[in-house]
């Protein structure tokens, strides 16, 4: 199954997608937040065949709410209400730096890689065999 991953940020969303195994995480595209986000979204999940869709949590390392959770658990709302496909959370705190470590200079905040770096943690954790 193909997976669709997001790290959402007020401004910029980032995405990654899986191979067809949904085994390994590819950054796939940078994107802005604003009307075209959701329609983009449906056309990228129906041209990729996406299964489910992994979205990062945005909790702080307490669990407590940050200034972007309520904002991103409104998308992800907005986002169930009109798609079947199931959403689930992964863990995303650490993410845009676990990706910077990998960029070349000048492009270590890159949201489609932290969006990779979600999607991987994810199947991960799910245990999928990455051999």
């Amino acid at each position: 199954m193909k997976y669709l991953g997001i790290d959402y940020g007020s401004k910029w969303v980032g995405l990654a997608l899986s191979n067809d195994a949904g085994t390994i995480a590819f950054p796939r595209a940078e994107i802005e937040n604003d009307e075209k986000l959701i329609p983009f979204l449906f056309r990228m999940i129906e041209q990729e065949k996406v299964g489910q869709i992994i979205v990062g949590d945005t909790l702080a390392s307490g669990g407590a709410e940050n200034r972007i959770t309520r904002e991103a658990q409104t998308f992800v709302e907005a986002l169930a209400k009109s798609c079947s496909i199931p959403i689930e959370f992964a863990p995303e705190m650490w993410s845009s730096i676990e990706a910077s470590r990998y960029a070349p200079k000048g492009e270590e905040h890159n949201n489609a890689a932290a969006a990779a770096v979600i999607l991987q943690r994810y199947l991960e954790m799910k245990g999928v065999d990455v051999q």
